[in-house]
């Protein structure tokens, strides 16, 4: 194990890459790097070159996060997690929860294979996508519409 800090360059370096493997938000890269960095100027100093050269972008990293993330949670879950993450709030407003409804119907279709027929069941799968963090009104029109499209059926 190294004994003494590294260098500006190697420091960049190691930024560098972190950044090949995935993004990274500006807070997360910093925690990451200051365990190995000289001084917070240094560290400050190459977090900042990063963004100017947009190598590194709270932006970018949100709209990945939010992408991966969009599979099996719901926007209140995501704004929390990149809120967690040290993503600024402006950048987790933007991260929009367009096509929430669609997500929630299709996390139910993979999870259950047969309609709810009790209120039970219903409550059962409300209370399974509010943990997934959707809305309420999302997941009333989730256990609505494939209710409804289960007795046209």
């Amino acid at each position: 194990m190294k004994e003494r800090p590294d260098t500006a360059i190697e420091l960049r370096a190691r930024a560098l890459r972190l950044l090949a493997r995935r993004e990274h938000s500006r807070d997360e890269l910093s925690r990451k790097l200051a365990l190995h960095a000289e001084s917070e100027t240094v560290l400050d100093e190459i977090l900042k070159n990063l963004v100017e050269k947009k190598q590194l972008s709270d932006e970018r990293y949100a709209e990945e996060r939010a992408r991966w993330l969009s599979r099996k949670y719901g926007a209140a879950k995501i704004r929390h997690d990149l809120r967690a993450k040290g993503v600024a709030a402006d950048v987790v407003d933007l991260v929009s929860s367009a096509g929430e409804l669609e997500r929630a119907k299709a996390i139910l279709e993979r999870k259950y294979r047969t309609p709810a027929v009790t209120r039970e069941e219903r409550a059962r799968r409300a209370r399974f996508l509010h943990g997934r963090g959707f809305s309420g009104e999302t997941i009333r029109c989730a256990l609505g519409d494939r209710a409804a499209k289960d007795e046209i059926d």
